[in-house]
This record gives structure tokens, C-alpha cells and sequence, in this order.
């Protein structure tokens, strides 16, 4: 990939940028209960202050479905956002799903964002495998480039894709199903292909030797003991490892077993591992294993993608200017 516009090469002095993040974060009795990706946005901030440039701040949170849903408000995130920014030239512009412009990819919607500002920068890696207003339609209107933490993640795996240590294990989980989409494109790149949490359930069709289906338990909550130690053995065997998606709803004590095991697998391996998406995440900083990856990336759905692809729609829309 040829080298991607960086937010440095934007003359943003006395400027407006519109910084697209991503702040979906979980909430808890209406706080923010980890704020991992509020912090993954601070030195692209930082530099656009040192810069004199005034911020607005696009983010979604959650699925309220183009309409105003209270508990899905950015209030909580404003809250942390003033703790750790002092000044008044950064202003949160309220969640972006409340309209229906926003997933619907209205153009008219886009243009409305692109009039508050005289820049784009795309700094929301995790969801920019959508086609949304604010991720591929802003920059139709406005000079655009990625942020810090972006261009670090495009960095990463690319390496990855173009020379991992081999074999290279998949490991899938969670409930969303457009997950194995990218089954099918890294077939031939994946030595392994390790499938938990909802999606088990999910498939309609049979794949390769090389793919392994987890047995779920009576509930559907977590994978059985069998398939724990089935992917504990290939787990150890592993020279790259990519984790996105938890084996089961590991918020119940009843139904961790699966995520907390296989993790505690993954990072007792000797091989480079690299742990995706906001859910994974959440279950890394429950079991206090967070410290231990090599490399965390903000997006589970998006890092598959760009792995599958080598691009992101988001990409395309920056660099296709």
C-alpha cells in the first residue's frame, strides 16, 4: 500500500479539523466503564492543539438506530474528555447514529458535517470498514488525512499480512456474523481458522479441515471444555495469533470460562499476538491480561477486513480523493 496521507501534511494552523474517532465505549450505571479508546486518541489531539487548530469531535455509541436514544448520549464521554483535555478549542458533537444520514451514507448529511470544518481526519480505524456519512462521505468535501493511531494500525498489519511468523492462527468469536465474511477471504492466508461465541451457530455451510467450529454449551452462552482444550493445543502450536470476538458472554461468571481460558492460551504462547475489537478488550481488562499483547487493535471486524482486502472502504475514501 502506498504510503497514506498523515494528518501532518494538513496546514491546520487557526483551522478546524473534524477528528472522526472512536469513542463506543462501554458504559456502566452511565460511565464510562473503560476508556482504552478515548486514550488511543489523545496524541493526535495533543498535536492538533500544538497546532492552534480548533477540534470537533465525531463518534458513534452504540445502535440507536438514526433516532435519540438518552442512555446512548455522549454526556459520559464528555464527562472523561474534560478531565483529560483542558481548553475549549475541543468540542464533542452529540452521537452521530442519532441521525439516519449517518449509516445511511446521505451525502446531504455528510455535507452538513463537512460546512463545521475546514479538515478531515479519519481517525476511527475500528469503523472504517462501514460505508458511513462519516467515514467515506466527508471527504468528498474536505481535504483529509489520518490521524496517529490510524496510520499505526495500517502499519501493523500490513506487516503482518505481508510476513508473519508462521503458522498463522484466527481465532473468531462474538455475535456479529458479518465476522464470517472474512472466513472465506483469508482461507488461503490463515493456516488455522479457530470459530467461537455466537458464530458457531450462525454457519450455514461446511468449510475446510483448517476451520474449527467450537462446540457450545447446552445454553449457547460459552464453548465446552472439549473445544477449549482443542483450541489450547493449536493455540501453542501458533507463530501468529489474531483474536477478535470473545467465545462466550463472559460477563457472567457462569459463561467465562471459554474466553478466559482461551485468552490465558493466547498470551502463555510464544507467538506474536495481536487481540482486536472493543469486546475483547473489555474481556483482556477483566482478567487483567491486557498488558501481555503485543499489539492491540481497536477494530475486530476491521482488522480481518483489511487483512482479507489490504484496504478499508474508509481508505479508498481518503486516498481515492
Amino acid at each position: 500500500m502506498k504510503k497514506l496521507p498523515s494528518v501532518k501534511d494538513l496546514s491546520i494552523e487557526q483551522k478546524t479539523v473534524l477528528l472522526r474517532t472512536n469513542y463506543d465505549v462501554p458504559l456502566r450505571e452511565g460511565q464510562v466503564a473503560d476508556g482504552t479508546r478515548i486514550s488511543e486518541s489523545l496524541p493526535t489531539i495533543n498535536y492538533l492543539l500544538e497546532q492552534k487548530a480548533k477540534i470537533i469531535l465525531l463518534s458513534h455509541l452504540g445502535r440507536p438506530g438514526g433516532k435519540v436514544v438518552p442512555e446512548l448520549s455522549f454526556k459520559p464521554v464528555e464527562k472523561v474528555l474534560t478531565l483529560l483535555l483542558h481548553g475549549d478549542r475541543v468540542k464533542l458533537l452529540e452521537n452521530l447514529r442519532f441521525w439516519p444520514g449517518e449509516e445511511a451514507n446521505d451525502l446531504s448529511f455528510a455535507q452538513s458535517l463537512a460546512s463545521l470544518g475546514d479538515f478531515f481526519v479519519n481517525e476511527a480505524f475500528a469503523c472504517s470498514h462501514r460505508q458511513h456519512a462519516s467515514i467515506v462521505g466527508l471527504p468528498k468535501f474536505l481535504p483529509s488525512a489520518f490521524g496517529f493511531d490510524f496510520l499505526k494500525e495500517v502499519e501493523v498489519l500490513s506487516e503482518i499480512k505481508e510476513k508473519p511468523y508462521r503458522p498463522v492462527t484466527l481465532i473468531l468469536g462474538g455475535a456479529k456474523e458479518d465476522k464470517l465474511e472474512v472466513v472465506e477471504k483469508l482461507l488461503n492466508w490463515a493456516d488455522k481458522i479457530l470459530i467461537g461465541g455466537k458464530l458457531p451457530q450462525l454457519v450455514s455451510k461446511s468449510y475446510p479441515e483448517k476451520v474449527m467450529m467450537a462446540q457450545l454449551n447446552p445454553q449457547g452462552k460459552d464453548i465446552t471444555l472439549e473445544s477449549i482444550n482443542q483450541f489450547k493445543e493449536i493455540i501453542s502450536l501458533s507463530g501468529t495469533i489474531l483474536w477478535a470476538g470473545p467465545m462466550g458472554v463472559f460477563e457472567e461468571i457462569e459463561n467465562e470460562e471459554g474466553t478466559k481460558q482461551i485468552a490465558q492460551a493466547i498470551l502463555a504462547s510464544q507467538a506474536f499476538k495481536v487481540v482486536g475489537g472493543g469486546d475483547t478488550e473489555a474481556a483482556l481488562t477483566k482478567f487483567n491480561l491486557e498488558a501481555k499483547v503485543d499489539y492491540l487493535s481497536s477494530g475486530g471486524g476491521a482488522m480481518f477486513e483489511f487483512l482479507a482486502k489490504g484496504t478499508l472502504p474508509g481508505i479508498k475514501a481518503i486516498i481515492k480523493q
